[in-house]
């Protein structure tokens, strides 16, 4: 089971969020020699949320109001 994203992390700059280890950034365990990925807080700001659905907590589009 994924463990629960965090929107707002106190410090994004310390993990890698690569994947659902979240392993310190000078120690990660995914072996994929890549560097450390970086939180969307850290790549698009505070209202990162705002700038669409990212699949986490999204609108429900079944309702009445929704045009194919």
């Amino acid at each position: 089971m994924a463990k629960k994203f965090p929107l707002h992390p106190k410090h994004p700059e310390r993990i890698c969020w690569g994947c659902d280890k979240y392993c310190p950034a000078d120690a990660m365990g995914c072996g994929n020699g890549s560097g450390r990925t970086q939180h969307p807080l850290e790549l698009l700001g505070d209202d990162w949320l705002d700038f669409g659905d990212w699949g986490l907590e999204a609108p429900d589009r079944t309702g009445p109001n929704v045009s194919d």
